[in-house]
């Protein structure tokens, strides 16, 4: 029994703090909430521009029940999910040569650093050519968007490997595979995976500009069918479900990241 009120004075103030932390991540959302509803009720703005959040609820549940929330949200899932995986796999193995290479950092990096101001939406009409108005091109268009974000912080990630620890590990003759694996990735994890985040943020912007601009499904296209039959509750509902599974998808990436960067410690403010 002592042991169990030791336990319990020791995690007291622990427990006390993250449920005062979860607490106070609702309560913008909620105010927002409030505020939304207190303007509907004084009228203050017409409910053809601004359903009430009870409307929006409303649809939100029929859209479901029939599948079509889904069934759009579903196919922008997968390409973002298709588009983003390519663009980690090139962004971070790009990211690596370059910072592991002088030489080819010289060659490649004013041609990259060309091309990263460019907008992801204003390659869609050469997507459209070189890939027509289906998966091709979206995919594309989020390869493009995503790739950046990542890529510059990988190389950020690699440059700031202090150059005393890699030549230390090239007295030792230690292999440059090792030194990779051992030393420069492992020091730019962080930087990795804030360019993963920042990545899967754009991802899901580029999907739904893709989406607005052509194609017959996906939560762009129903944004974009929602906003000519002039359908603002729809609208509503199509944003709240692109940022609901974005936040789903981001929590899950620092899961991820806690559980690879072991032993570090994330500071949470105070």
């Amino acid at each position: 029994m002592e042991i169990v009120v030791r336990l319990a004075k020791k995690y007291k103030n622990k427990f006390f703090f993250t449920r005062q932390i979860k607490w106070n991540s609702v309560i913008l959302p909620f105010a927002l909430l409030v505020i939304w509803q207190v303007i509907i009720f004084l009228g203050l703005v017409k409910p053809i521009l601004l359903p009430s959040p009870q409307q929006v609820m409303k649809v939100a549940m029929e859209m479901i029940v029939s599948g079509e929330l889904i069934r759009h949200l579903s196919v922008s899932l997968i390409r973002v999910l298709e588009g983003f995986s390519l663009a980690a796999i090139l962004a971070v193995s790009l990211g690596v040569v370059l910072g592991m290479s002088a030489v080819v950092f010289q060659l490649a990096n004013g041609t990259i650093q060309l091309l990263r101001p460019i907008p992801p939406i204003a390659w869609l009409p050469l997507a459209i050519l070189w890939f027509g108005i289906e998966e091709g091109s979206k995919v594309f268009i989020i390869i493009v968007g995503a790739f950046f974000p990542i890529f510059t912080n990988v190389l950020d990630g690699i440059r700031q490997t202090e150059s005393k620890y890699v030549e230390l590990v090239k007295v030792l003759e230690i292999s440059r595979w090792r030194i990779i694996t051992k030393v420069v990735i492992p020091g730019a994890l962080p930087f990795i995976f804030a360019g993963l985040r920042t990545g899967l943020g754009y991802a899901w912007m580029c999907v739904v500009a893709a989406e607005l601009s052509a194609g017959m499904t996906g939560i762009g296209y129903m944004l974009t069918d929602a906003r000519a039959m002039i359908q603002t509750d729809r609208v509503l509902v199509g944003m709240l479900a692109i940022g609901a599974i974005g936040k789903l998808m981001d929590m899950m990436l620092q899961l991820i990241e806690k559980k690879v960067i072991k032993g570090k410690e994330f500071y949470t403010g105070k």
